[in-house]
């Protein structure tokens, strides 16, 4: 399949402008999904406008739920406190979130319903969370491990102490954490093989339910404890997306320029906020770099590693193997596409070999952007330095920031998209 390429024109002076982030994947999709589950009307604002927001919207549309849309970051929810059942399969693209968080919210569905999604999606495991849903009660099964998943709900579930699997996603712990509230007694989760990895995601969603009533509690690393009550409407605002920031900063220090995007690093509660101290400390970044509690960062940083000064291993990045695409694989495949000794992999860990001469090299090299948002827009500053980059793909950006390439042509960056 021919599918478009971008060429980027690499730059010779600094990058100097203004840009407006688009909200929170992670946290608009925990809100809308919490919204429609509470009983009222609740108004989001600041809300990412994606492809997988698309999808979660559509999918809680089709279970009763009324969104009506103000503006372009703005819509109204209106819960009932319940979910009814769909007509029609509920369709999610490559939306992991809304796949995870839903495949557990469709417990509360009285009758049958199946959560699929995309050829990739379909290739995304969630038999650990299917699992913890029949210790729930839920009468769930997959014939893969992977969507399409059937829920046969009965619109209730069993509370108490349940075990849930962290090995692979947080977002599993996440969808178990959102149900929970919805129950009649208090649910005590444990964490399969000890403290969870990405705990961070897990405080995003505990903000999200305490903000429409619910009680999240944390006795210890390895235990969440929620209180029942459902959740009460709110007004809620989302605030930007910090994965989508790292690219903003990852361009300022390769360029030297100064991109203002309206807000600080510390002023956001997102895990991947914390890759800033990486970037900052670009070209002298550590000489490890352990990025369990800011995954959706790796691809950036990475990329930037290949400029600096001496090389940076990624270490606690396993669970980047079942995102979007083998994310591990992708930035490697990527970076040494660009020059054959660039990157390698030891086991779970990349280790990119850093070369400041590296900028101004002619390379020709497509990058494989295996439909993965985070792959297309990372190498987008690999090519801000290196001709001959061109990424291919470049329309997978609508995942999460499809303004992506038109912020770089406002930034004064030649983009040209080819189109078959």
């Amino acid at each position: 399949m021919n599918l478009p390429i971008a060429t980027v024109t690499p730059v010779n002076t600094p990058l100097i402008g203004r840009v407006t982030l688009p909200g929170s994947k992670s946290v608009t999709n925990r809100a809308l999904l919490v919204a429609g589950l509470a009983r009222g009307k609740s108004r989001l604002t600041g809300i990412l406008r994606s492809d997988d927001t698309k999808y979660m919207m559509a999918a809680l549309r089709a279970m009763g739920v009324r969104i009506d849309e103000i503006d372009a970051t703005t819509v109204d929810v209106y819960g009932s406190g319940s979910l009814s059942a769909a007509s029609e399969p509920l369709f999610l693209g490559n939306a992991g979130t809304a796949v995870r968080f839903l495949t557990a919210a469709v417990a509360l569905v009285d009758g049958k319903t199946i959560v699929t999604g995309d050829e990739h999606m379909q290739k995304r495991p969630i038999e650990p969370l299917l699992e913890t849903l029949r210790a729930m009660g839920v009468d769930t099964h997959s014939d893969t491990g992977c969507p399409p998943v059937v829920v046969n709900g009965i619109g209730t579930f069993q509370n108490g102490e349940i075990t849930v699997s962290g090995k692979l996603s947080s977002q599993y712990i996440s969808a178990i954490m959102m149900l929970a509230a919805m129950g009649d007694a208090e649910t005590r989760i444990k964490i399969g093989g000890g403290k969870i990895g990405a705990v961070g995601y897990l405080h995003i969603t505990a903000a999200v339910m305490r903000a429409f009533g619910a009680t999240v509690s944390f006795p210890s690393e390895s235990e969440i404890v929620v209180q029942p009550g459902g959740y009460t409407a709110a007004s809620y605002p989302i605030e930007p997306d910090a994965s989508a920031a790292t690219y903003l900063w990852g361009m300022e220090k390769l360029t030297g320029g100064a991109i203002d995007i309206g807000v600080l690093p510390e002023d956001m509660n997102q895990p991947d906020a914390k890759a800033y101290d990486m970037i900052a400390a670009f070209p002298n970044m550590p000489a490890t770099i352990n990025c369990s509690q800011m995954q959706d960062a790796v691809p950036t940083l990475a990329v930037l590693a290949a400029f600096n000064e001496t090389p940076v291993r990624f270490v606690g990045i396993e669970n980047l193997r079942v995102k979007e695409c083998d994310r591990i694989e992708a930035v490697h495949k990527g970076l040494t596409a660009i020059r054959p000794d660039l990157a390698t992999v030891e086991r779970d860990d990349l280790i990119v070999q850093g070369d400041p001469q590296l900028a101004g090299e002619h390379r020709d090299c497509l990058i494989d952007s295996y439909a993965d948002h985070r792959i297309a827009m990372s190498f987008a500053l690999a090519a801000l330095r290196v001709p001959g980059v061109k990424i291919e793909d470049p329309d997978c950006v609508s995942k999460t920031f499809p303004s992506y390439w038109d912020v770089l042509r406002g930034l004064g960056v030649s983009v040209e998209i080819a189109r078959p």
